[in-house]
C-alpha cells in the first residue's frame, strides 16, 4: 500500500504551469537526437524528467471534519510564532500565529487552500530571493498574500513567498472568488515557502519540524 502511494505520487500528471519547460525541454532532446548528438538529447531528455517530477499535482483528500485549518503546501514546518501579516493585505497590525511550511525542490509545489471562504484581496509584493527557509524571507522575499474571509466573519492570510531558486509565482485565485478548503489556487516555481496567519485567537497544531501534505494535514481547529 505504502509503495502504491508512493508510485502515485511519483507519477501524478504535471500541473499545467509545466507545459512550457516541458516543451522547452522536449525541443532539446530532439535538437540533440537530429543535429548535434546523443549528449544533448539526454541532457533535454533530463531535463523533461526532473520537470515532470517538480510539476507533479497529486489529488488529495481533505478531512471531512468542518473547522479545519489545512496545510496550504507540502514541505516541512520551520517556523511557528507570532507575527503581524503581511502590511497589503489591510489586516491590522495585531500579531497573530503563523506557520512558516518550506518547500524545497523535491517536494509538491502545488498550492492548496487552506479553509472554506471568500477570497476578499490578492495582493502582489515585489522581493528580494533570500532562501525561504529564513524566517526574514517573510518580509523580504517576493511574495504574493491572500486575505480569505471565513463564514463566520474571522479572516485568515494565506502567503506564497518564492526562495532563493524560485523566480515565479503563479496564483490563480482573485478577490471575490469562494473557495473550499483543499482546492488548488496556484505554483510557486523551484523551491519556495507558504505561511499562513492564523485567525486572530485561533491557536495551531503544527508544530517545527513537522511534514505537511497541503490540502491534508490540519494545522489549526477553528472552533467557534
Amino acid at each position: 500500500m505504502a509503495l502504491e502511494q508512493s508510485l502515485r505520487m511519483v507519477l501524478a500528471p504535471p500541473h499545467p504551469a509545466a507545459r512550457p519547460f516541458l516543451i522547452g525541454g522536449g525541443a532539446v532532446a530532439l535538437l540533440g537526437l537530429v543535429l548535434l548528438g546523443n549528449w544533448l538529447f539526454w541532457l533535454g531528455m533530463a531535463f523533461v524528467a526532473f520537470c515532470l517530477y517538480f510539476f507533479r499535482d497529486p489529488e488529495r483528500v481533505p478531512p471531512e471534519r468542518p473547522g479545519m485549518v489545512l496545510a496550504p503546501a507540502d514541505g516541512h514546518v520551520t517556523s511557528v510564532i507570532q507575527a503581524v501579516p503581511p502590511v497589503e493585505l489591510g489586516l491590522g497590525e495585531a500579531p497573530r500565529w503563523r506557520v512558516a511550511i518550506f518547500l524545497s525542490v523535491l517536494d509538491v509545489h502545488v498550492n492548496r487552500m487552506p479553509v472554506d471562504g471568500t477570497v476578499t484581496r490578492v495582493a502582489y509584493h515585489h522581493g528580494s530571493f533570500v532562501s525561504a527557509n529564513l524566517d526574514k524571507a517573510s518580509e523580504e522575499n517576493e511574495r504574493n498574500a491572500l486575505a480569505i474571509a471565513l463564514p463566520d466573519g474571522r479572516d485568515l492570510a494565506v502567503v506564497q513567498i518564492a526562495g532563493l531558486v524560485a523566480r515565479r509565482i503563479l496564483c490563480d485565485a482573485k478577490a471575490g472568488d469562494s473557495v473550499q478548503a483543499g482546492e488548488r489556487f496556484g505554483i510557486i516555481r523551484f523551491g519556495s515557502r507558504t505561511d499562513v496567519y492564523l485567525p486572530m485567537g485561533v491557536l495551531p497544531l503544527a508544530r517545527v519540524g513537522q511534514t505537511m501534505i497541503g490540502g491534508e494535514t490540519v494545522i489549526a481547529e477553528l472552533g467557534t
